[in-house]
């Protein structure tokens, strides 16, 4: 197969970028996405042209790093899946497909098509954590409802990759920081600080330059592990619990 690659470059945060075109040809079908951009990268190396800057670690969809936007959509044209699962059998021959990197402010391109995620770090540290200390059980010797354990299972699939605020028209990140409130709400060692959770975290997503949730449901359709915007409605419950206990 062979494809038109439109790519963004950009050298820095503070340099203008722009679209750069690219050929490429005799790639097969079942190679992965990301293969497909190293091939490009050894082409161009061995053409004396700097390579193209993207991020990538396990590529076995569980780590995130593989953020991009593929043709207008986030991790590219299939459902629940991330870039490093994605292969050119979902292309047609002969396609042309434009690479960028997130689109949000608060997720400023390093290099390329690299983004700085940090913001996500910084809302966990506000408050996605268990802070209560004392003798802890074992976990198997709490009973749980088999509904909440799996819901908060189901949240935990999250990995933070960031596609729910690319693909979000306001740029929010109500779905990451919910499916992390609703992790540790189902269960009993997490609903102590349960509210004051959902309020620090919020409150650290604002100060961040994330946008606010106008419920689309446009991240939950992009999200590669399926998380539910139901989670949204806990978070916004947990939200104003802790503004009503001021």
């Amino acid at each position: 197969m062979k494809f038109t690659l439109k790519v963004w470059r950009q050298k820095n945060a503070k340099s203008k970028g722009r679209f750069e075109t690219y050929k490429i040809d005799n790639i097969s079908p079942d190679t992965s996405f990301l293969e497909m951009l190293d091939i490009l990268n050894n082409n161009l190396v061995h053409e004396g042209k700097e390579p193209v800057a993207f991020d990538h670690d396990c590529r076995e969809g569980i780590c995130g790093m593989c953020s991009l936007y593929i043709n207008g959509r986030a991790h590219g044209p299939d459902d629940e899946i991330t870039t490093c699962q994605l292969h050119m059998r979902k292309f047609k021959d002969g396609d042309t497909i434009t690479i960028e990197p997130w689109r949000s402010a608060a997720f400023p391109v390093v290099k390329d098509l690299v983004v700085n995620r940090r913001a996500f770090d910084q809302i966990l540290q506000a408050g996605g954590f268990i802070s209560i200390s004392g003798i802890v059980p074992d976990a198997n010797a709490i009973p749980i409802r088999k509904e909440d354990a799996d819901e908060s299972m189901d949240a935990s699939a999250c990995i933070g990759c960031g596609a729910c605020v690319a693909t979000c028209k306001n740029g929010s990140a109500m779905l990451f920081v919910a499916a992390r409130v609703s992790a540790l709400e189902r269960l009993p060692q997490g609903k102590i600080e349960a509210a004051k959770r959902a309020k620090s975290m919020v409150q650290k997503m604002d100060e961040l330059g994330f946008g606010a949730c106008s419920n689309t449901q446009a991240c939950e359709a992009e999200c590669p592990k399926g998380i539910s915007i139901a989670h949204i409605a806990r978070l916004n419950r947990l939200f104003i619990q802790a503004k009503l206990q001021d």
